[in-house]
């Protein structure tokens, strides 16, 4: 998701800050009231009319993403040729109609879903939304332009496989979640792209693409019930196959600490993860573990960041996240270092980490980081489209606006003895999982106490964990 926000478009909207939530203080605000329907043909329609400026915020979401993925790719590569011209315009035709009102729209995927969004004027919605449908509904899928674009992803691709930034992510996962989807590379590889066909494309968009799999969320100045109206007339034909989601593998936590040494034999720093399971999206102390993670690594002045940078010198920023999904997630270290200090970052690291057990949190930190929390929070709502895409989130995790309404009183409900129960429930501390990316035969010997050592290339697509 991973999440939705990590993927807002920067128009019109991400400049215009709105007063989207009703403030009772500084920090107090709960989500303006919205409207939620389903059409006949099961689409799901979120409407919330925010009229400050003359702006409108469209998404479509659909629960499908990498992790629905027969080839590794496949859902961004879908998403990406969405833009690229529809079964009535070519790809310039569409995109000089949009460029000429000034509006803006991106398509992307991730591992749980697909996203298309559009940033307009209000005055334009009469041009915007029939594109916007036929973009989402009718999308040209031409061969040539498939093509072309499918080399400028590979293009990208080979710049990247041998970036410990841009695949210690991918290493990771695979690691963590072994033969789970939730192992599946989004972007995928070059061998995995390569094999992806225009057929793979339609087929993926024909299956995954129905209204019983999506929702549509506009935002803005809009009037809730003509919008309505507009929508059952763009989306009340759609039609596709109502998809009926499969049992849910279970996600097992590792049963031992594993080392996955990735070799790249010219690096001159290691590049390193340290992590384990993690939470879901909607997870009722999703709030508590963000307020602690900041403590840990979650800012500048974090514990983390203070240890292996300030103090130390050992590199140049360390941090902590939790990524969650539906199902649940992960949570991880990061930081990289020269190669003569492996070991010593790695032992900071840990050591770091093991103060949320042993020392535990003083009351001036927590105070710190709730008073941090809450001052960042607000900013991320200020915009039609920060909450389009909160709605967004909310049709795909399954969590509501409890988490808007209540976020303020969830902060200030933290307590030190809460705290302990948070760190000891949803940070993990046995069996941790390591993914080093460096130069193998100088840290080999010296990486292998932190657990049993798996081995493989920086240019590896696939890793055995055996």
């Amino acid at each position: 998701m991973k999440t939705i926000f990590n993927q807002l478009i920067v128009g019109l909207t991400s400049t215009a800050l709105l007063t989207l939530a009703t403030f009772t203080s500084a920090t107090e605000f709960t989500l303006p009231a919205y409207e939620k329907l389903t059409l006949k043909n099961g689409l799901t329609v979120y409407l919330m009319k925010q009229d400050e400026v003359p702006l409108v915020d469209v998404v479509a979401i659909v629960k499908a993403g990498a992790i629905n993925d027969d080839k590794a790719g496949l859902a961004q590569m879908t998403a990406s040729n969405l833009l690229l011209g529809t079964q009535s315009l070519t790809r310039q035709d569409l995109q000089e109609k949009l460029d000429f009102i000034g509006a803006e729209t991106n398509s992307s995927a991730a591992l749980e879903y697909s996203v298309l969004s559009a940033s307009l004027a209000s005055k334009d919605i009469d041009t915007v939304m029939p594109l916007f449908r036929d973009i989402l509904l009718t999308p040209a899928f031409d061969k040539a332009e498939f093509e072309q674009d499918k080399a400028r992803y590979l293009a990208g691709l080979e710049r990247q496989k041998e970036s410990p930034r841009a695949k210690i992510g991918q290493f990771f996962n695979a690691l963590l979640y072994a033969d789970h989807p939730y192992a599946n590379s989004l972007s995928g590889n070059v061998d995995s792209v390569q094999s992806i066909t225009l057929d793979d494309v339609k087929a993926f968009h024909k299956t995954w693409f129905s209204p019983h799999n999506s929702a549509v969320i506009v935002t803005g100045d809009i009037e809730t019930k003509e919008m309505a109206k507009r929508l059952k007339s763009l989306f009340g034909e759609w039609q596709g196959e109502k998809i009926t989601a499969k049992p849910s593998k279970a996600l097992s936590a590792p049963s031992q600490a594993n080392v996955l040494l990735v070799n790249k034999s010219d690096a001159t720093e290691s590049t390193f993860v340290i992590g384990g399971p993690g939470i879901k999206r909607s997870n009722k102390d999703y709030v508590a573990v963000s307020v602690i993670n900041t403590i840990l690594g979650g800012r500048f002045t974090s514990w983390l960041n203070d240890e292996l940078r300030v103090n130390t010198g050992l590199t140049y920023g360390a941090g902590s996240r939790f990524s969650s999904n539906k199902e649940g997630g992960s949570f991880l270290i990061s930081t990289f270092t020269k190669t003569s200090t492996t070991t010593e970052a790695i032992d900071l690291a840990l050591k770091t980490y093991s103060k949320l057990w042993e020392k535990g949190l003083d009351e001036k930190t927590l105070e710190s980081a709730k008073s941090y929390v809450k001052g960042q929070f607000p900013p991320k709502y200020e915009t039609s489209s920060d909450i389009a895409f909160l709605l967004a989130e909310m049709f795909v995790y399954d969590f509501d606006e409890s988490f808007i309404n209540r976020f303020t009183q969830q902060v200030n409900m933290l307590t030190l003895e809460r705290s302990k129960e948070v760190i000891a429930k949803y940070f993990p501390k046995e069996n941790m999982q390591f993914v080093i990316v460096g130069k193998a035969d100088e840290i080999r010997d010296s990486v292998k106490q932190y657990g049993k050592l798996i081995e493989a290339d920086i240019k590896d697509n696939k890793i055995n964990l055996q």
